[in-house]
């Protein structure tokens, strides 16, 4: 495993991701749960409400994992607004929800104002893992990218070190009908947690272009892809269907890596990252019941293969018992 990925992992408190996995497996196999993952035990006297804000990329995953828990709590009901990560900080300050799910991490300044109101630090719950790919029309011939040429499609800045703006898809090596075609940018609005994410990673902390068509969620990026054959866009991998091609990226000169579980798990992908669900705990104090059997079940086998099933990327039962250690 990589140290930056360990390092990645260790900041947030998970480690040894990729332990209880065959690391010769095949890559075509279907992504399966960990063995070793506790399932889900019902318990008496859950019921009540629960409100959940936050990213769009967690929002089918949010969705299912509340019609999957009522199943066995007819008397709880939970209601679930995905409009981008940023929504969910102010709404867990203001009583609003208390569930905050985020694809990235909350800002100083979200902790800081967290804090200021309840005098305690948010509690962040990693719950799944996402591979945050870039996405091409399935009719196109771009296999791979990459970073620095991610870096010049997207962004006016060029961090990544490209020597020149990238605009057409001749520039990075297509022939025929394709050498002059204008490369059509597909991308995330500032809400989102995924246009940050990918701001910070792909772009290098440069600026997106201007002519990039922000869309309010994860679907319509893919949609626009899917009907664009010059567009190119990045989602959550959550999010790909089969009009849409999710490339392999390399650092430059490098092998590129397909965004798949394996590559995550070893942090060969670059883009791997964990998908958190905040919520407000205080210290030395359980969460209340309701909340904390949801991210039970959420942390289980029976909701790790939800996150599969919903074409995320499922946590390892170590991790996912160090993240139950935290609701305690």
């Amino acid at each position: 495993m990589k140290n930056s990925w360990k390092k990645k992992i260790t900041s947030v408190g998970l480690s040894a991701l990729a332990l209880g996995l065959v690391a010769t497996a095949s890559q075509a196999e279907p992504v399966k749960v960990d063995a070793n993952l506790n399932d889900y035990v019902k318990v008496q006297g859950v019921a009540g409400n629960l409100n959940s804000v936050g990213s769009d990329t967690l929002n089918n995953l949010m969705t299912f994992w509340a019609e999957s828990f009522r199943k066995d709590y007819p008397n709880v009901n939970i209601q679930i607004e995905g409009k981008g990560s940023s929504t969910a900080p102010p709404a867990l300050i203001e009583g609003t929800s208390q569930l905050g799910p985020m694809s990235r991490k909350m800002k100083d300044k979200e902790i800081e104002a967290f804090e200021a109101k309840f005098g305690y630090k948010p509690t962040m719950i990693g719950v799944a893992l996402d591979s945050l790919a870039v996405y091409v029309n399935k009719d196109n011939p771009v296999d791979q990218l990459d970073l620095s040429e991610v870096d010049a499609i997207f962004s006016k800045t060029r961090k990544g070190g490209a020597a020149s703006d990238i605009a057409t898809w001749g520039q990075i090596g297509l022939k025929g009908s394709w050498a002059n075609k204008p490369i059509s940018l597909y991308g995330r609005n500032s809400a989102s947690g995924t246009y940050g994410y990918f701001k910070s990673k792909a772009l290098f902390k440069g600026d997106f272009k201007d002519t990039v068509k922000e869309q309010p969620g994860s679907a319509s990026v893919v949609l626009g892809v899917t009907e664009d054959l010059s567009g190119i866009g990045y989602s959550g991998i959550g999010y790909k269907t089969s009009g849409v091609k999710a490339i392999a990226l390399s650092k430059k000169g490098g092998q590129a890596y397909e965004p798949n579980y394996e590559n995550v798990l070893t942090g060969k992908y670059p883009f791997g990252r964990l998908l958190y669900v905040y919520v407000a705990k205080e210290p030395n104090k359980p969460l209340p019941k309701l909340i904390k059997e949801f991210l039970k079940f959420v942390l289980s086998r029976e909701g790790q293969e939800i996150v599969v099933k919903d074409g995320y990327l499922p946590l390892t039962a170590e991790v996912a018992a160090k993240q139950l250690a935290l609701l305690d």
